[in-house]
Parts: C-alpha cells; sequence; structure tokens
C-alpha cells in the first residue's frame, strides 16, 4: 500500500489534471475543489463528486449511475474501479457524458 503522503501527492495532482482537462475540453462543466473534494456540476445541476479515502487509499467517484471505488494500481499506473476494472478515465468520461447528455471525452 502506497504511504499517505503518496496517495495525498497523486491524488492532489490527479485533480488540478481532471480540472485541467475540463478547461482545455469548452464543455460546459463547473467545477469546484474544497477539502480534497473534487465537484462536478453539469448545466443541468447534476454532479460527480471525486473524492479522497486516505484511509483506505482509494479514490470515490459519486454519480446518478452509483457509486465506484478505485484503487491505484502502480502496475498500470491508473486508478482502477474495484467493482468492474474500468479505469478512471473511462469511467468518468462515461458518468459524465450520461450526466451531460453530450459526448465527454476528457484527458487527463
Amino acid at each position: 500500500m502506497m504511504s499517505e503522503n503518496a496517495f495525498n501527492h497523486r491524488l492532489d495532482d490527479l485533480m488540478v489534471a481532471i480540472e485541467d482537462a475540463i478547461e482545455d475540453s469548452g464543455l460546459d462543466i463547473d467545477y469546484e475543489t474544497s477539502a480534497g473534494i473534487l465537484t462536478l456540476t453539469f448545466e443541468n445541476d447534476s454532479k460527480i463528486i471525486l473524492s479522497r479515502q486516505g484511509v483506505m487509499r482509494q479514490l470515490w467517484l459519486a454519480a446518478k449511475s452509483g457509486g465506484f471505488h478505485f484503487d491505484f494500481s502502480e502496475e498500470k499506473d491508473e486508478w482502477i474501479c474495484d467493482s468492474n476494472g474500468e479505469t478512471l478515465t473511462q469511467l468518468l468520461n462515461r458518468c459524465a457524458s450520461e450526466q451531460a447528455e453530450e459526448s465527454v471525452s476528457l484527458v487527463f
């Protein structure tokens, strides 16, 4: 298991990368980071919330379609959903597309 410091550093970098990807996409998605939680708000006021779970060294994603837990795979250098094997990029883009009601393809 990665150290708490490494986990927090990795998550800080990830949150900034997602914010940058939203800015670069030109999509109308608002975002706010507060206390380690990144909230994405879509035009229809639906939200996706990404939160860090330090004790478990997981990233949790809450969307209209459900809640998902991600573990970091050193081997794949990716956050992987523990229930279905999707990467964070795949799952976030799928959920964001559903909620935005248009194709979302964030690269981070």
